[in-house]
């Protein structure tokens, strides 16, 4: 009898470490190829219609500027959750802002949809693009300002992934935001951000699209199977004490940012076999910015994703033709196939951050002067279990991963803490994973001190 039960002890121990383990996902396939060219298409084109969406252009006009653009945004949000039995509520935060690319007080609106989640509506995964366009004088404020690929590529993808997650579950809230004001200082971004502090938003994610609806190069290269996201590498407002703690013991690569891309990564290569992410370890291109930045000083995990090759003669360019180069950005230079992979890849992320359980709280590491490693953390609502992973130090990917049951620690037999990099992830229990948590201050998902702001243009 003593034999058996253990036995049978041992059976259920195994039983429940598989019902923890991640598991292929059919809604997030169906999410692959569900994009509509079409909608993506039919977005642009009537954003393109408006001439200029120039964040100092008129706000009056139901035709031109970016008053128009943003009203229209309003209203596809509005008719999103109208098909849903009205699941979205669509909110427009501003704040008037004043600085070097916007000498008078301005105000800034946002068109933000946010679908509330159905089991912990306090933790947020947020979708942006920016809305406003400009031509070469960034002051330029009436000219014709199509702004296609930079950025109504990034609003039509986060309107079409509104669209197909609106009459779909998700445990986690979904926000959709079409920011302003980024092309004169990442204001938007800022607006958005004050908003989810102000109402105690758990952001878990930030997903920046910027740039993400041409598969060719100014230098002729053509790349429709790549798209690149750019993650910063320790965080903005760490403290002087995290920063010491982190430079002896490691997590320079492993913010909750970066290991944001790391999980956009696998779901790529589970989900999009024909469709790879290419991490970045910089917060943004060289000497560049975007709406992450703001999300990332208020202590947000945030990333950037944008195309794998820019067209610069089709960025903030006036319209026009010299040496047969055409020079602005039209609609002309979008690739929709290559948009709609964009936009399946967001959809999957979201979806599949959304109905994960949230990762691992006060994950630490124990292990020096011995042979083994233990790993802690705090248990979080609805994890079914947790995995423990481990890599190489100098490795871009984890390399090795365990399922340990619903417990909050597990020993590392023979691996050597010196030697390799740690996480904790937690697993719900339909399957669903949520991001690796790197040990301490450095990888914590949870929303670090705000730092004074210092966004910048770009």
């Amino acid at each position: 009898m003593p034999v058996l039960f253990f036995l049978l002890l041992a059976a259920a121990g195994a039983s429940q470490a598989a019902t923890v383990a991640p598991s292929e996902q059919p809604a997030l396939h169906a999410l692959a190829n569900a994009p509509s060219e079409a909608e993506l298409r039919a977005t642009i084109t009537r954003l393109v219609g408006f001439g200029t969406r120039h964040t100092l252009s008129d706000t009056k006009s139901d035709t031109r500027g970016i008053g128009a653009a943003r009203r229209w945004v309003k209203s596809r949000f509005e008719a999103i959750s109208h098909d849903c039995g009205g699941c979205i509520e669509v909110v427009t935060p501003s704040q008037k802002f004043s600085g070097k690319r916007a000498p008078q007080p301005t105000e800034v609106m946002d068109v933000v949809a946010i679908k509330r989640g159905k089991r912990d509506p306090n933790r947020v995964i947020v979708m942006t693009g920016h809305l406003d366009s400009r031509v070469t004088d960034v002051m330029n404020a009436t000219s014709d300002a199509p702004g296609a690929n930079d950025d109504a590529s990034g609003v039509a993808a986060l309107i079409e992934a509104a669209r197909l997650l609106s009459k779909q579950d998700n445990d986690a809230t979904l926000v959709f935001a079409a920011l302003s004001g980024e092309e004169q200082g990442l204001y938007g971004g800022k607006v958005l951000a004050d908003y989810a502090v102000a109402h105690g938003w758990q952001v878990e994610a930030q997903l920046n699209n910027d740039i993400v609806g041409n598969s060719q190069g100014q230098n002729g290269v053509i790349d429709n199977t790549r798209v690149r996201v750019f993650s910063e590498g320790t965080k903005s407002n760490e403290t002087a004490a995290q920063a010491d703690y982190r430079r002896y013991h490691g997590g320079e690569v492993d913010s909750p940012s970066r290991n944001l891309a790391r999980y956009i990564d696998r779901l790529a290569d589970s989900y999009l076999p024909d469709f790879q992410v290419r991490m970045v370890y910089r917060t943004d291109r060289y000497g560049r910015g975007g709406d992450q930045v703001p999300f990332l000083e208020a202590g947000y995990p945030a990333v950037r994703v944008t195309e794998a090759h820019e067209n610069y003669t089709r960025q903030h360019q006036d319209l026009r033709s010299e040496g047969g180069v055409h020079y602005g950005d039209t609609i002309d230079g979008i690739d929709f196939r290559y948009l709609a992979r964009v936009t399946a890849l967001n959809a999957i992320t979201m979806a599949a951050l959304s109905r994960a359980p949230a990762p691992p709280t006060g994950v630490d590491s124990q292990g020096a002067v011995a042979t083994d490693t233990t790993l802690s953390w705090h248990k979080v609502p609805a994890a079914a279990g947790y995995r423990v992973h481990w890599r190489d130090t100098t490795a871009a990917q984890w390399q090795h991963q365990r399922a340990v049951g619903d417990v909050d620690h597990a020993v590392l037999q023979d691996v050597v803490i010196d030697d390799w990099f740690f996480g904790v992830s937690s697993v719900s229990a339909d399957g669903y994973e949520s991001p690796v948590v790197f040990p301490g201050d450095a990888g914590s998902f949870e929303r670090s001190p705000a730092a004074a702001s210092s966004s910048a243009g770009r």
